[in-house]
């Protein structure tokens, strides 16, 4: 998993700034950064979601049970998407 990276942001115009020392061959870019919180809530939706496909894809009902599988998975399906939509990442 990527490390988050400690900056200084100017709470007037949202600069970032890291904390390494200019050593004169600087160029600006622009660069785009999420708060890491939100990345935290991003990475346990998809966590959530690939264990929902995970668990798709290796289950194989009992024959002539296949509608029972298919109704437990999509009320899991149902419960991750309304944890995500709670915490305003999916919707």
């Amino acid at each position: 998993m990527t490390q988050a990276k400690a900056a200084w942001e100017c709470i007037g115009c949202g600069r970032i700034e890291g904390v390494q020392p200019c050593i004169g061959i600087c160029q600006d870019r622009r660069v785009e950064f999420v708060y890491a919180s939100e990345y935290a809530q991003v990475v346990a939706q998809l966590q959530s979601v690939t264990a929902l496909v995970r668990q798709l894809a290796w289950t194989h009902p009992i024959n002539g049970e296949w509608e029972q599988s298919f109704r437990a998975l999509q009320q899991r399906a149902r419960r991750v998407l309304a944890a995500s939509a709670d915490a305003n990442i999916v919707k």
